[in-house]
């Protein structure tokens, strides 16, 4: 039997800024002359159709690849960290791993049972209840109904929602959702596991879990690959790691070279995201984009700052159409998507200011935050709206992207064992003897 887990063979993924696109006319040109050398007697000089495909990939400037040429190999009881700056491809790679995204170019060999836990209940039904939802996703793995039952009350002791198993899974908390997924994903008995972040939020004794969990999966024998942000747990956890740039492998090896190599490489600068017109939702209307969204100040080009360091951003937006009374918003949120904060133009500092109005053309939008964002992964969207006499109008709201706060070892820090939580608390204390007070007698 071999000992490789997964083999990856010059993986590639295209994808185009805005969403799919017709053919083009181009591309059936090439075609055409294609298929027209084809009947030629003794034509020469003619591409074959896989030449033409990739001249016109090659060629299109509206397409971008997030993997390009990206191979290696998992050996069977590896635990090998995915990391990278943001866009660097390590969730497009799992997601190809998993069967959900296609590749454009290259092939995987798999040598195993794979389970993917890469948002919070992938492969749940929200209508049906926990305990339909652990059956169903064995069935999906392949397992039969007497194998998922032997395994059903570890699971829902690990997930800690004994109360709620019969409950539909729609009326779970973020918590619960998480606790379930990863339960279910991690006892199911899968040859090869794969987990984008799922560390990232979260109380501590759930993390404490899931570490153990995935070191008892590798330890019988089985594989994992994990996306994330926090070398501390890249280096506890893993054995191997994958550093991801640009789409391609830029280093892997042994964890401790590959991260400290990743780390060392970082230094405080702009990072800059480029927004398409996927990243917009599709309900709001078309009088204004955001083009990119710049953080000015960044460890390298990632979207990264240390803990307690101020967010300062600047977004690029495009305005077609005159606006009033208009107000900007920014909100973050958890990676699942719990509201943390939100932040608007006309408040500042606690303080009423002006709306804008804006004549189209470009312009930057720039805003300061002070962080009290704990260490781990969180959300960005942008918005906009014009005021009414009744109210907002939505003109815009994006996806932006993920912010990363640093873990503490990052920045040789040790965090205080009161510091838990999503935000970091600020507040101060006294004590005084009580007047009045008996004495006491000896």
């Amino acid at each position: 039997m071999s000992d490789i887990a997964i083999q990856i063979f010059g993986l590639g993924k295209r994808y185009r800024y805005g969403g799919a696109a017709p053919l083009s006319t181009n591309l059936r040109a090439d075609i055409s002359d294609w298929a027209k050398g084809l009947f030629r007697r003794n034509s020469k000089g003619h591409p074959t159709l896989q030449q033409v495909h990739e001249h016109h990939l090659s060629a299109s400037p509206e397409y971008f690849w997030a993997l390009k040429d990206v191979s290696f190999e998992v050996n069977q009881g590896e635990v090998i960290g995915i990391i990278g700056r943001n866009g660097a491809g390590k969730s497009t790679l799992l997601k190809i791993l998993s069967r959900i995204t296609p590749p454009t170019t290259g092939h995987i060999e798999y040598h195993g049972r794979i389970a993917s836990l890469l948002e919070v209940g992938t492969g749940f039904h929200r209508e049906l209840t926990g305990r339909e939802n652990i059956f169903l996703n064995g069935s999906i793995l392949g397992m039969k109904r007497a194998e998922i039952a032997r395994k059903f009350d570890e699971i829902v002791a690990f997930a800690e929602v004994e109360k709620f198993i019969d409950t539909p899974v729609k009326f779970y908390s973020s918590g619960m959702y998480v606790r379930l997924a990863f339960a279910v994903a991690a006892h199911l008995e899968p040859e090869i596991l794969l987990v984008d972040e799922v560390l990232a939020v979260g109380d501590i004794e759930f993390q404490r879990k899931c570490i153990g969990k995935m070191e008892d999966v590798a330890r019988e024998g089985r594989t994992v690959l994990v996306v994330s942000h926090s070398m501390s747990t890249v280096k506890a956890l893993c054995s191997k790691a994958v550093l991801l740039e640009s789409g391609r492998i830029k280093a892997s090896g042994a964890v401790d070279g590959v991260v400290a190599g990743y780390v060392s490489a970082s230094k405080v600068g702009a990072a800059k995201t480029v927004l398409t017109d996927a990243d917009h939702d599709s309900g709001t209307t078309n009088q204004v984009r955001v083009r990119s969204l710049q953080l000015l100040n960044a460890p390298g080009n990632s979207f990264t700052v240390h803990w307690q360091q101020p967010i300062s951003m600047v977004a690029d937006v495009e305005v077609f159409e005159p606006l009033r009374d208009l107000v900007f918003g920014a909100s973050i949120k958890t990676i699942y998507d719990t509201d943390i904060l939100t932040i608007h133009s006309d408040i500042v500092d606690s303080k009423p200011q002006s709306s804008w109005t804006l004549e189209p053309g470009r312009y930057e939008i720039a805003f300061k935050l002070r962080n009290d964002l704990r260490p781990g992964s969180y959300r960005l969207r942008l918005g906009a709206a014009c005021l009414q006499h009744l109210g907002r109008s939505n003109v815009l709201n994006v996806n932006a992207g993920t912010l990363q706060v640093l873990d503490f070892s990052e920045q040789g820090l040790t965090p205080r064992p009161s510091c838990t939580g999503l935000v970091n608390g600020y507040s101060t204390w006294s004590y005084e003897r009580c007047p009045h007070q008996p004495k006491q007698t000896s």
